[in-house]
């Protein structure tokens, strides 16, 4: 979906994060903030959330149950192997079920994070600012088709008075 956007360039980062909070304080809604680098403290900032957390820990679960029943299935079902007078349903194989779990999890979380973000290899970056990848900030702003002009001039005021080096408007495809 492509939408007009109002975008904020600022040079430091800690002239970035007094500015999100100015905007909003005068209950201006950010869209997006782009960094070269991760900041602290933005997503909570912005008041964003995630169920990723929650999806990595059920891939745990599922991952465990299907170790499991999976080594237990071999060794103690399929083909088990009374050596030692040892009994075939032991936790010997907990390294592996440590280990799997831990694999699936993480490749699962990985591939739903792609499928969510709509990432595959060869899809090409759109970046509504492209220097954000090297040295810049930028906030971004949803320009709504019913903001008037008042509205549009005192984000514009807003960017100016926080330190924004440039201040431009651009489709951005969301």
């Amino acid at each position: 979906m492509k939408s007009n956007s109002i975008i904020g360039i600022y040079k430091d980062e800690n002239v970035l994060l007094e500015a999100i909070d100015e905007l909003l304080a005068n209950n201006i809604r950010i869209y997006d903030v782009f960094s070269p680098f991760p900041l602290h403290g933005i997503f909570e900032k912005l008041k964003l959330k995630t169920r990723i957390p929650y999806a990595t820990f059920i891939y745990g679960v599922i991952g465990t149950i299907s170790v499991f029943a999976f080594l237990y299935w071999t060794s103690v079902v399929n083909y088990p192997l009374k050596f030692g007078g040892k009994p075939l349903n032991t936790l010997s194989f907990i390294i592996i079920m440590f280990v799997l779990t831990i694999f699936v999890a993480t490749l699962f979380t990985f591939l739903t994070y792609f499928t969510i973000e709509k990432m595959w290899p060869g899809k090409e970056a759109k970046l509504p600012v492209p220097r954000t990848t090297s040295d810049e900030f930028a906030i971004l702003i949803e320009k709504k088709p019913d903001m008037d002009k008042n509205e549009l001039d005192k984000i514009t005021r807003l960017l100016e008075k926080t330190g924004a080096t440039e201040i431009k408007e651009s489709e951005v495809d969301y």
